[in-house]
């Protein structure tokens, strides 16, 4: 498969990329996860921000780029969401 990148600020600094740089045992999970729900709160935070800074007569083209951002950090939330949980279903059915 090819790699995508994906260029941005908000997106270069997910707590996944920060694993390299650290101790791979010092790093928990549950870090990542709640480092990762930090990032998307802050860009659904940016988008209503832009809205607001919109409806006083701001810049369009930024008010949807933030919301496209958003809207693509919610999306892939789900998705690993989704996976985590098809992930535990599939160790709850293995018989022992």
């Amino acid at each position: 498969m090819s790699e995508i990148k994906i260029i941005g600020n908000d997106i270069q600094n997910l707590p996944l990329k920060q694993l390299n740089k650290q101790d791979k045992s010092s790093t928990s999970f549950d870090l990542v996860i709640t480092e990762a729900m930090e990032m998307l709160s802050k860009a659904q935070n940016n988008a209503d921000t832009a809205i607001k800074e919109l409806a006083s007569g701001g810049d369009i083209t930024h008010a949807m780029l933030l919301m496209e951002k958003a809207d693509m950090s919610f999306q892939l939330m789900l998705e690993v969401r989704n996976r985590l949980l098809n992930a535990y279903d599939e160790v709850m059915r293995m018989q022992v």
